[in-house]
């Protein structure tokens, strides 16, 4: 429900006054439609946290966990080989966290990811890129680097 404030600024701006009040009441109600926005986004657990301190894991080959909670993926940043065989396992272990799914953009991958079961993704490493990987609504953003071994 939009505060009193919103809705008189509202009709401040549908009703004929002045181009100066009409910005300024427009302006005010944007702004709590922004606060109100916001606040639903808290509801649908998607509140970010503090960011975590950057952690990378580099990966030769073979397999590299990578856990979804509340504050996102965790290694957010992965190094793998070029040409070595590589898979990312997810694991999601909270319910308060929009990381319920993980999307690869590039690589048009987008799985469920059911707390507390692991999920493999198999990652391609013929050529060196960075794909992006992210929760469902693109809060979380994290990222593989593949790279030849030097």
């Amino acid at each position: 429900m939009p505060s009193n404030a919103a809705v008189s600024a509202l009709l401040n701006v549908v009703s004929p006054r002045s181009p100066w009040q009409r910005r300024v009441a427009l302006s005010l109600f944007a702004s709590s439609l922004l606060a109100g926005l916001a606040g639903l986004a808290g509801l649908a657990g998607c509140d970010r946290k503090a960011a975590p301190v950057p952690i990378a894991e580099t990966a030769l080959a073979g397999t590299v966990a990578i856990t979804a909670d509340d504050t996102g993926f965790k290694p957010n940043s992965v190094k793998l080989t070029k040409g070595a065989p590589a898979t990312l396992v997810f694991t999601r272990t909270s319910d308060d966290t929009c990381a319920t799914e993980v999307v690869f953009p590039q690589l048009n991958i987008k799985k469920e990811l059911p707390k507390g079961q692991a999920v493999s993704i198999v990652i391609p490493t013929e050529k060196e890129q960075t794909l992006t990987f992210q929760c469902g609504m693109g809060m979380y953003k994290s990222s593989v680097v593949i790279a030849a071994l030097k």
